[in-house]
């Protein structure tokens, strides 16, 4: 295989991958680790690991609940970055307890049903706060 030298992506190109515009939901996590919510990059949304804290720093105990507030602070990221769930095209779930799955993916059926994006579950052993059981990330491309 070789490799040529010098050749650069056309301009357009180069300009949609510098592009970076950032996104805050005033998580007090977003300051302390030096994340965002969301970052758009050209045509891509990705939207940070969401926990299911509640404006007032509540979380709810049950997992379905936990999830369904996941799903609500991502479509707020996305659409702040000008997505829709529609244009999801992957979600990585986290969560604490295998049991907690059927309900949480039934979550994320409702969420990006019309989507069906890629997406993984997986185990964890704990998230920073104790009371969450569900952590989700999201990734969406807007063609338009």
């Amino acid at each position: 295989m070789t490799i040529e030298r010098g050749l650069r992506p056309p301009r357009e190109t180069m300009r949609r991958m510098t592009d970076r515009r950032h996104f805050s939901s005033g998580s007090p996590y977003e300051p302390k680790i030096g994340i965002s919510r969301a970052l758009r990059v050209g045509e891509r949304v990705l939207v940070s690991g969401t926990a299911p804290i509640w404006p007032d720093g509540s979380c709810d105990p049950d997992p379905a609940a936990q999830a369904r507030r996941c799903f609500e602070i991502i479509t707020a990221a996305l659409r702040e970055a000008g997505a829709e769930p529609r244009d999801v095209v992957r979600t990585r779930m986290f969560i604490t307890d295998a049991a907690d799955g059927e309900v949480i993916g039934a979550a994320h059926a409702e969420a990006f049903g019309e989507a069906r994006p890629v997406s993984t579950m997986v185990v964890v052993s704990g998230f920073l706060d104790p009371r969450w059981k569900c952590e989700i990330e999201a990734e969406a491309i807007v063609s338009r």
